[in-house]
């Protein structure tokens, strides 16, 4: 399979040329590894990776040694397995001011950011990669949206299909994870079985300790048939069998592996009864369609969950696009007392921007009401959307517009 350029390619090479030291994190298999190899190619960078034992004894065993035979600039893959080089690293930094000379990637995991944090703070920057998006996956890595106005997406759409529900549910069943590319549903099925039980499960009792391995099971089911809720750890307890304490821990688990994510509430003190409980999200939509046992694109497309799992993917198209463009970026969601509800707040240069996410292609106007509660925020407020299954932008009023899902 050729190579398929991704978005972070650009932040990390910058973070190369600023830091000694880079590592690329995230959840396994989502082409943290294939990425920087690409990146290293005909540059005479040493690329080694910790899967292999012998390597692996050797760094932990004798860190000095490991550097006398793989010398900098080097890539070295899964550092996590051996967390005796950090130290050795931390030492190489000092004696030179090269940048970029380690080049490092690191499944998830709260041990790592803990030992790279004490070992290299002030020498290494960290970024965190997902599995393909749909830009990636359509050849438009470096086209990650910095403008929110209606007149940008006019311009963006030029370039673009027309939006087809179709397509977006392929990519919402299917999901992003470079190596399931090709693959027909029966081989998905192989690879996401084999994922949980050779990954997931496998982190879970070795780096967190896990040991009620049928429990965490039902709660990854659990977890996946509650993306896009309001996070409950009694409910999400119950659903698997254990209890909300339990469930509270595993959360956590999730998120250092990289799996789900929580969308926080947005905050301002001018606002009166928000709600303050976050919103579980999976990263991929692949792997929460294999947990809830979607078994087609048109099973789920015409599922009764069938907008919660839009909502699922436009919020973490968002996230991808938030992580690796050049702007700071806040996400967080809106919810009060009263139940009203902005599915989406972007945050970007002093401005917000409210986003509500339907899968009709003609939504009703009277869902954008809940927009003017951000007035009383006193922030600036930017162009809104309603992101949507509409084949092109089109304006709503003065200050929103439908927003193609494709145009993400």
């Amino acid at each position: 399979m050729d190579y398929i350029h991704r978005s972070l390619e650009r932040k990390f090479l910058k973070m190369s040329s600023a830091f000694k030291a880079v590592m690329v994190t995230g959840a396994r298999q989502v082409g943290k590894f294939t990425m920087l190899k690409a990146l290293a190619q005909d540059s005479g960078r040493v690329c080694v990776s910790m899967d292999d034992a012998d390597i692996r004894d050797l760094a932990q065993r004798d860190p000095k040694l490991f550097f006398q035979m793989y010398q900098p600039p080097i890539l070295i893959d899964e550092v996590q397995k051996a967390p005796a080089l950090l130290e050795q690293i931390k030492l190489l930094c000092d004696e030179s001011d090269e940048r970029g000379r380690f080049w490092l990637t690191g499944s998830q995991s709260k041990r790592l950011m803990k030992q790279a944090g004490d070992s290299l703070a002030g020498r290494i920057g960290i970024l965190k990669m997902f599995s393909l998006s749909a830009k990636e996956l359509a050849g438009k890595a470096d086209d990650i949206p910095d403008d929110y106005s209606l007149s940008s997406f006019i311009k963006r759409s030029q370039n673009y299909p027309a939006n087809n529900i179709l397509d977006v549910y392929e990519r919402i069943w299917a999901g992003g994870m470079p190596d399931m590319v090709s693959m027909d549903a029966e081989l998905r099925r192989a690879y996401w079985n084999s994922y949980i039980d050779a990954y997931l499960m496998r982190d879970a009792v070795d780096d967190n300790g896990i040991h009620d391995t049928e429990g965490f099971r039902r709660f990854l089911r659990a977890s996946a048939a509650f993306s896009g809720e309001l996070l409950n750890y009694n409910d999400l307890g119950s659903a698997a069998g254990v209890s909300g304490v339990t469930a509270k821990e595993w959360v956590k688990v999730l998120q250092s592996m990289g799996i789900i994510f929580l969308l926080e509430p947005f905050y301002n003190n001018e606002l009166k009864r928000m709600i303050k409980t976050p919103k579980l999200y999976f990263c991929d939509t692949g792997l929460c369609s294999f947990l809830s046992s979607w078994t087609s694109r048109d099973a789920l497309m015409n599922g009764a969950a069938s907008g919660h799992y839009l909502e699922n993917y436009v919020v973490s198209e968002m996230l991808r696009n938030a992580s690796y463009g050049e702007k700071s970026v806040n996400l967080n969601f809106y919810r009060d007392t009263n139940q009203k509800e902005i599915d989406l707040i972007l945050e970007m240069d002093g401005r917000l921007h409210a986003f509500e996410i339907k899968r009709a292609a003609s939504p009703e106007r009277k869902i954008i009401r809940t927009f003017s509660l951000l007035k009383k925020s006193g922030r600036e407020i930017g162009p809104g959307a309603v992101i949507c299954m509409a084949e092109r932008p089109f304006p709503v009023d003065a200050s929103t517009f439908l927003l193609p899902v494709n145009l993400l």
